[in-house]
């Protein structure tokens, strides 16, 4: 049977990337992705958000680490994960991740409502993004 497990997500950390290192000296990044969809209903807008817990490992965590921060953009590229573990009471845990291939990392945007790059509306392939024809 063929399988493909491929995620591709943009939006903003809900925090600050921790880093932690394994045994071996391999550094391991986690941070939270807040995920926003939004779609019309009837005459309304309304906004949705997914928040997704992704991890990332090696030279791409410590980067991250050093130089993303709550609230900042990001492109994350990876695949879908579920771990299972145990509690010391006995409890069955299970949790969904993305674990990131690579991450790019999005202009920040200024305080003043700003942004440092282009604003939304000038974003490369975003012309019409309200109006998808499929």
């Amino acid at each position: 049977m063929v399988s493909f497990n491929k995620v591709i997500l943009i939006g903003n950390l809900t925090k600050d990337p921790e880093i932690r290192y394994t045994p071996s000296g391999t550094a391991v990044a986690s941070f939270g992705l807040a995920v926003n969809h939004r779609y019309k209903q009837g005459d309304e807008m309304k906004d949705e958000v997914c928040f997704i817990d992704v991890v990332v490992f090696g030279k791409q965590a410590e980067n991250s680490g050093q130089y993303l921060s709550k609230g900042q953009g990001v492109i994350v590229d990876g695949r879908l994960q579920q771990r299972r573990w145990e509690t010391e009471d006995g409890q069955k845990r299970n949790k969904h991740e993305v674990v990131a291939q690579t991450i790019r990392f999005l202009p920040k945007r200024q305080d003043g409502g700003g942004s440092e790059g282009p604003s939304r509306g000038e974003m490369p392939g975003e012309e019409g993004m309200d109006e998808v024809p499929f």
